[in-house]
């Protein structure tokens, strides 16, 4: 069973930038399909960001051109770092994990990412709160 933990949010006004952080196992770090996702108050969870397990990345219309998911092996972590925030990415933030589902496939610059209910795996979450 993959345990995730994640890091790094709080609050920041608009335009600033958050690093978030989530630790994880050698194994799921190394083998898994991981990734972020989000979900603010009344809404469903949103797929962010998502790298397997050979680097390769896929990233969700919200997240494209903003933040950036990289992970570190010798560290066993996952991260997302996030610019020019915006009041509308307030939300809980969440770690990700599945070793069955694929992270992702894209068609002409869209990326599909990992719906919620494919996802084994998922941390406990952290709050990011962007200000006006």
């Amino acid at each position: 069973q993959a345990q995730l933990m994640e890091s790094g949010g709080g609050s920041v006004q608009a335009g600033g930038t958050l690093r978030l952080s989530c630790a994880a196992s050698e194994y799921t770090i190394s083998r898994a399909c991981m990734g972020w996702y989000r979900q603010a108050p009344g809404k469903e969870r949103e797929g962010l960001a998502t790298v397997d397990s050979y680097g390769t990345t896929y990233y969700g219309a919200s997240a494209k051109g903003r933040f950036t998911i990289s992970k570190d092996n010798t560290k066993n972590t996952l991260y997302l770092q996030m610019n020019s925030l915006k009041p509308e990415d307030t939300a809980m933030y969440y770690c990700a994990a599945d070793f069955v589902s694929s992270c992702g496939y894209c068609t002409g610059g869209v990326c599909s990412l990992p719906r919620k209910h494919e996802i084994s795996y998922w941390g406990q979450g952290t709050q990011v709160t962007v200000s006006a």
